[in-house]
This record gives structure tokens, sequence and C-alpha cells, in this order.
């Protein structure tokens, strides 16, 4: 970017006079369509543009004041560690000044300045990205929606005329760039999609808005918005601008996370974090309407990116690249509209410490499937943390039944809105196993039976050993598990594959890809 196009109070930031600090040299400039950031070596200070997107206004100084303590106050939720103060910047002359000198011309957020190697998409650039930060991820996602504000104001932007006014708001802000982003054909079509599905569904979101998932959100949930420093998952630069925007399905969120992975091309770490978050929280009927948050999720990216296109502070360079990332997202979006995936269930099956939850996981990755334990549902049903042990209650044969009945309508009703769902259980009497294979025959659904099995003495030591899992079994119940199995019956066979879990899992889970 030249100088030209760099405002003079930015030209002035940038350099080492301006700060009442030690700075390092040289100072970063990064922007986005709505705001600046200054990195100084300890201290970062963003100040947002002078600008009017309609959702987003920040035209005035006063709304921008407003809105950089509203920044402070809602980022003390996920970032509290991040986020200091607002500081005035001042102007005397030709001087600014960051502080209260002369006359107040702007103002910024001033935040702790975190290497900009723990933003997870940069991890994720580099390559450092794990599975366990993946899980971490999730379950911090989870906590702070668990603890995110609700109420009947929040709750009524879930309601159908809401969201689709929020859709119908992205369409026409995106108008202008048919021809220069997107095609015609793509707009159309992700449009009459948004439209049927909001049609066909109002009951869905319905449920939604009473079940309490309307929460006061992130809004903007994506990996440049997520950094791993001293050790903690630290949930940032959440949206401040725009109640709608904020008050949204906790799926909304959810689908900007899942979104921006699979765009990177790893479905598997989206797939892990989906998993991850639904068993924290419990909410895997909230997954329905996950498709239609996905395409909006990326329509909002491409959007967002399409504004570049028109700021007179980007060079020709980098409009040329806002326009081919706006086109790939805007790609993106319609193609999350298209053609379904057909329906599967997988039945695991096998005694405590098979590996069926390991196996399981490894198949939800690999197939982009739903992992339904039986040990989450079991708690969440029972009203304790996954991580808690349950007493003798948890485990009576009434709730026994229970679990497995809910586990059966799960997989049904996730399995017929066109998902691949693993249902993992012991699935130890022939009657459990019996009720997912009627449903599988008569909802025309495709099943396959795993049956996971490993040397008796490998599964006493797993058990023995296990720890951070979410299930309960112990060494002391395998004799019993073994003398209540019933063996599978003729008709069962058919569906049947055994695994021993002890073998490499990638060349089972091929094969299963493969049939």
């Amino acid at each position: 970017m030249s100088n030209v196009a760099i405002p003079e109070l930015i030209q002035q930031m940038l350099t080492p006079d301006f700060y009442p600090h030690p700075v390092t040299m040289p100072i970063q400039l990064m922007q986005t369509h709505a705001s600046i950031v200054l990195l100084t070596g300890k201290f970062a200070y963003k100040l947002k543009k002078p600008v009017n997107f309609g959702f987003l206004d920040y035209s005035t100084i006063s709304k921008r004041q407003h809105f950089c303590h509203e920044e402070i106050r809602l980022n003390q939720r996920g970032a509290k560690e991040l986020y200091l103060e607002v500081v005035a910047i001042g102007k005397q002359g030709n001087k600014y000044y960051l502080g209260n000198h002369g006359e107040i011309v702007d103002y910024a957020v001033k935040m702790v300045q975190f290497p900009q190697k723990t933003l997870l998409s940069n991890m994720f650039e580099a390559g450092t990205m794990t599975i366990a930060q993946i899980e971490e991820m999730g379950t911090v996602v989870a906590q702070f929606h668990a603890n995110a504000q609700t109420n009947d104001y929040i709750s009524s932007f879930g309601e159908v005329e809401r969201v689709r006014q929020s859709i119908d708001d992205n369409y026409r802000q995106t108008e202008p760039y048919i021809g220069l982003a997107q095609t015609q054909q793509q707009f159309t079509e992700t449009k009459a999609y948004t439209d049927r599905f909001l049609l066909e569904r109002d009951r869905l979101f319905n449920e939604r808005r009473t079940g309490g998932f309307i929460r006061e959100c992130h809004g903007d949930l994506h990996l440049r918005n997520i950094c791993l420093w001293q050790s903690k998952i630290l949930l940032f630069d959440c949206i401040e601008f725009n109640e709608p925007f904020r008050y949204v399905d906790t799926m909304h969120d959810i689908a900007f996370a899942v979104m921006d992975l699979e765009a990177r091309g790893r479905k598997d770490f989206a797939n892990r974090f989906l998993n991850t978050y639904a068993e924290q929280t419990g909410d895997w009927e909230g997954l329905q309407v996950l498709p239609f948050y996905l395409s909006r999720q990326a329509y909002v990216r491409a959007k967002v990116t399409s504004f570049l296109l028109d700021d007179p502070a980007i060079s020709a360079t980098d409009r040329q690249a806002a326009a081919k990332t706006a086109g790939d997202y805007y790609h993106r979006a319609w193609a999350y509209t298209q053609h379904p995936t057909p329906p599967k269930l997988i039945m695991l099956s096998g005694l405590s410490g098979a590996g069926k939850s390991t196996l399981g996981k490894r198949i939800a990755m690999a197939l982009g499937g739903v992992h339904l334990r039986s040990d989450a549902v079991r708690k969440h049903l029972g009203g304790i943390s996954l991580l808690s042990k349950g007493d003798a209650s948890l485990y009576t044969p009434e709730m026994t039944a229970k679990t497995y009945q809910r586990v059966l309508e799960l997989g049904a009703k996730l399995a017929l809105q066109g998902f691949t769902v693993i249902l993992d259980a012991k699935y130890d009497c022939r009657d459990l196993r019996a009720a997912v294979v009627n449903l599988a025959v008569d909802r025309g659904i495709p099943l396959q039976i795993i049956h996971c099995t490993a040397p008796e003495a490998v599964l006493r030591d797993r058990l023995a050993h296990r720890t951070g899992d979410i299930a309960d079994a112990t060494v002391d119940l395998l004799a019993s598990q073994q003398a209540a199995w019933e063996d599978f019956t003729p008709a069962e066979r058919s569906y049947v594959t055994t695994i021993d879990t002890t073998q490499d899992l990638e060349i089972a889970i091929r094969q299963l890809h493969d049939r």
C-alpha cells in the first residue's frame, strides 16, 4: 500500500514518537473493510473506519466512541486478558496525539498485543494446529455459549421473519457485485435455497427460539478471531456494531468456524470441532439448521470481502486478490446449497474398551459424520457434566433404555436430514440392534454395523488406564458384559464388518469408505 492511500493520522501512528511507550519498529498496519489495526510491540490499537455500510455505521465520532466501548465490554466474555481500554486521539495543529490533547478527533481500542503466530489462522497456515487444539476450541466455544445471555428480547431475533430479513439484507447488499465476484446463477440459486429453507423449516426455527438457542453470541467466529495465548484459547473481536448479527442461533456461530476450516481444506478439523461442540452441549438437534448457516456464513464472508473492492485505500493488487477471495466464498455459499449428501447410519457395537469411540471419531472425520456417543447422551439425560462419574441411578435399566431411545431418535432425525450418523454404544442386545435395523429398513437408509473387537488383555489394559474420557466403565464390569453379550443373528450379519481395533485403523476406515 502506498503512502498516498494512508490518512495523515495513520501515517503519524506509524511513527514511534506518537506513542507514550516504547514500540517495536516497524509498526505493522493491518486493515479490513471496517477497521485499522496498528501493532506496536506490547500493545495494539484498533481504529474504526468512518464508514456506513447500513448494517455497520461508524460514520461519526460519537458512534465510533460508542462502539469502541461496546467492543471492550463484549469481548470481556471471551478474551478479557486482551482488551484494556478505550483511548482518545487528539489533534493540535497538524499533529495527532494519543490521549486528550487538543481537539478529540477519534477513538481507539487499546489491546494487549499477542504474537501473530498464536492466531489460529496463522497456526493453521504454519501447519502447527493439532486435533487436541481443535477439540479444545470446541469445548471453549461450548462454554462461551453456555454463559451467553438470552432473554425474550434476544430470542425475538430468532423469529423466522427476522432471520429472513438478515438473509435478504445480505442479498440486497451484494447485488452490485453480480458479474464482478459472483455469477447471476449463483446468486439466484443460493437465494432460492435460503428462501425455501426458511419457508419449509419454520417450525424448526421456532423450536430453536423457544428452546433458548438464540443467544448473545460472538457473531464472527472464524480462525482469525481466535488465538492460543498463554496456553488458553481466546475468542476475540466479536460483533459489537449490530444486534441482529450478535443475537443469533448458537449454530450460526458454529457454522462460521466450520465453514472457515472447510474453506481451508480441512474438513476433518471442521468435523472434529463440530462433534466436540455438539457432544459438549448436547445440541445435536441444532445440526439440522447447520447447512443453512454454513451457506449464510460463506456468503457473509464473500460480502465483506466484496466491500474491499470499493475501498480507495486498498491497492490494485489487494483489490484483485479480494475479488478472487470473494468469488471463492460466493461459490462456497452456493455449493452448500447443492446436492445434499445421502443419509447413512453406522452402528458401532462392542464391549467397553473395544475402541468404539476412537474408531467412531476417525470415521466421523473421514466421512464428515455426526458421532453420537451413548456415554455423552446418557450424561446429558442425567443432567451431569460429561467428565463427572455417574452414580448407580445413571445406569439403571430404565436410564439405559432411555439413552438408547434418545440415540435412536437423534440418529433418525439427523440421518433423514442427509447426515452420516455414527451410533456409538455397546449394542450388546439384539433388541437394541433390531431397532436400528428396522429404522434403516423402514426409511431406506443404508446401514453398516461395525463390530469392534480387541484381545481381552487389551480391553482390560485400556479400561484400567483410561483417563480424561467421559465413559465410566471399569475393568470389573468386563466379565458381566461378556456374559450378557448376544451374538449377531443371521439377518444382522449381512450388515456386519468386524474390526480388530489393535490393527491399523486408517486401513480399516479406507475399506469402510470404499464399501
